[in-house]
């Protein structure tokens, strides 16, 4: 079966209306507000529901069959065997502080901070592992049996050495822990390839590298003019009015600088990884450029401030459409072959994930 049907379509489409999203996340607000928070894990997944029956991929469109009380679980899970040991570590931590053992205190610190990052890296493998479990198309499943414990270690001595060498081996940590999470994950008897190569990114990387000095070294350039042009004239309110202006300005041209640069390198990053994902003889693209995600978060923050808050229920469904409307896909897929995943699915939801407020859609 190709990947375009007979009238040209991509083989992603999106069926959803935000009017029909609203009717879901309008009660979905006020539940979870009366419930104190407590059926947010009945909301997600109401949406989820929603946001995947009006997904179509190809000639069939998915299907979600997670739960809210396997959320729930998941967050109780994670309550009794992550927070309730943390609680006790800080009573250590506190302790040894007031004995005067700071050695002993920066040991534990550090291991608590390794331990999280581990986990970390857990959650981000162990949701994508349920998500895919809780995908059907054609009555079919996707999975893993890989639980993620060794592609914790996995991503914390990447980022290590992506961070290490002063930085710059960041885009090879990305781009490999993608690869990795992704080649341990299969759908139906077939199994993901992850190729993407972090050569790719290097060029936008450098730019948003480079961008703080640059810009820095611009400041000091003005400021330095301003100040040298207040005394020949002899006038110190020139320094301090120059002084004002300068900091003022370089704050509000950084803060805009590095956002829209770090945007220019993710719009690639996310090209490079999905254009890098194949699945048998199925190759994924993403063709969602830096203007694209310019106008999307723009208009996310319009939503939110624009209506003091309220319109953040409505950000899944646009982030969702937002990557369905540019994904594609290229190739054939044999529908006789694709049998259902023997993989073993996970029991609980993605307590880890929320607990690091780690998202991704």
């Amino acid at each position: 079966m190709d990947e375009q049907d007979a009238g040209g379509h991509s083989a992603f489409r999106f069926h959803g209306t935000w009017r029909e999203f609203a009717a879901i996340a309008f009660p979905n607000l006020l539940l979870t507000i009366v419930t104190l928070g407590v059926y947010r894990f009945w909301a997600k997944t109401r949406e989820r529901k929603y946001l995947w029956g009006r997904t179509q991929f190809i000639d069939e469109r998915l299907e979600w069959t997670g739960t809210g009380l396997e959320l729930f679980f998941g967050f109780l899970l994670v309550l009794v065997l992550f927070f309730g040991p943390y609680f006790f570590v800080s009573l250590v931590l506190n302790r040894l502080v007031f004995d005067n053992q700071p050695g002993l205190a920066g040991a534990l610190l550090l291991g608590v901070f390794v331990l999280t990052f581990y986990l970390g890296g857990v959650a981000l493998f162990r949701a994508l592992r349920y998500r895919m479990g809780r995908t059907y198309w054609h009555g079919i499943r996707g999975g893993s049996d890989d639980r993620g414990w060794s592609y914790g270690w996995s991503y914390v001595w990447k980022w290590a050495v992506g961070y290490l060498v002063l930085g710059l081996l960041v885009p090879w940590a990305m781009i490999q822990l993608w690869n990795e999470r992704w080649n341990q994950m299969s759908f139906g008897p077939f199994r993901f390839r992850a190729e993407g190569d972090a050569g790719d990114l290097m060029k936008r990387y450098l730019l948003f590298y480079a961008a703080p000095f640059v810009f820095f070294a611009a400041a000091l350039v003005f400021g330095i003019v301003m100040a040298a042009s207040g005394i020949a004239e002899g006038d110190s309110d020139v320094v301090n009015a120059g002084a004002v202006i300068g900091f003022v300005l370089f704050f509000l041209g950084f803060y805009a600088l590095i956002g829209f640069i770090a945007l220019f390198y993710y719009a690639k990053y996310f090209r490079v990884a999905i254009s890098g994902l194949s699945l048998e003889n199925l190759d994924f693209r993403f063709d969602a450029s830096t203007q694209d995600w310019f106008k999307l978060f723009l208009v996310d923050i319009l939503l939110v401030v624009g209506t003091l808050g309220i319109g953040w229920i409505f950000l899944s469904y646009r982030h969702w459409k937002f990557f369905v409307t540019h994904m594609e896909a290229y190739g054939e897929i044999d529908l006789d072959r694709l049998t259902q995943s023997d993989t073993q699915r996970s029991k609980h939801g993605e307590g880890l994930l929320d607990a690091f407020d780690m998202g991704a859609f």
